[in-house]
């Protein structure tokens, strides 16, 4: 279902849910690694700062591409940036308990 109306911060991270980070099976949502939503009413433009577990890691493109198409699904009529940042460094903390469950 494609939604055309002003998406809340809480909604876009809902979205990024589906996006699986695929060497550790677990969404960048409870992986901790989306940092940061802006979302410009006015030019209907999303932005999402983001990190990856890793500076090096292989699959940060496929990564950035899975969440740009997960939101221009779920958003029509917005356009959409992925912004990948470096500080803070990710670290194991900013993980959630349910994706350290699903981690176990």
């Amino acid at each position: 279902m494609t939604n055309t109306t002003l998406p809340t911060d809480t909604q876009v991270l809902n979205s990024l849910k589906s996006v699986i980070d695929p060497e550790l099976m677990v969404n960048i949502v409870d992986l901790g690694l989306v940092y940061n939503i802006n979302i410009d009413e006015q030019t209907k433009h999303i932005l999402v700062e983001m990190t990856l577990t890793s500076t090096g890691c292989p699959l940060g493109d496929v990564i950035k591409q899975h969440a740009t198409e997960v939101l221009l699904a779920q958003y029509s009529g917005f356009t959409n940036d992925i912004i990948l940042v470096w500080n803070p460094a990710w670290n194991p903390s900013f993980i959630s308990e349910e994706g350290k469950q699903q981690l176990e």
